[in-house]
């Protein structure tokens, strides 16, 4: 069982308009760069970075190295945390 401050950290990982988006994408769009997901949401990819970053701390996403570029995508927690809001929806 997890202790009241890990569900607040993963709950901060999903606090957020944007990360609930960057959810979204990952999820029909697995192995996305920053600056792809820069691009498709229309947002400054260092603001991305952060959210990622975030996200990743969380354990809603895993980070791939691909060459120059590092791929996201969901973990477990993080597919179960999408279907969660999208109960919510």
């Amino acid at each position: 069982m997890l202790s009241p401050r890990q569900l607040e950290k993963i709950v901060k990982g999903f606090s957020n308009h944007r990360r609930i988006q960057i959810l979204e994408l990952l999820d029909t769009h697995p192995d996305l760069s920053v600056f792809d997901i820069s691009d498709k949401l229309k947002v400054n990819y260092k603001t991305i970075s952060e959210h990622l970053r975030r996200m990743e701390r969380a354990g809603l996403i895993t980070k791939t190295n691909r060459g120059v570029t590092v791929g996201h995508a969901h973990t477990l927690l993080g597919l179960i945390i999408l279907k969660f809001l999208r109960i919510l929806e």
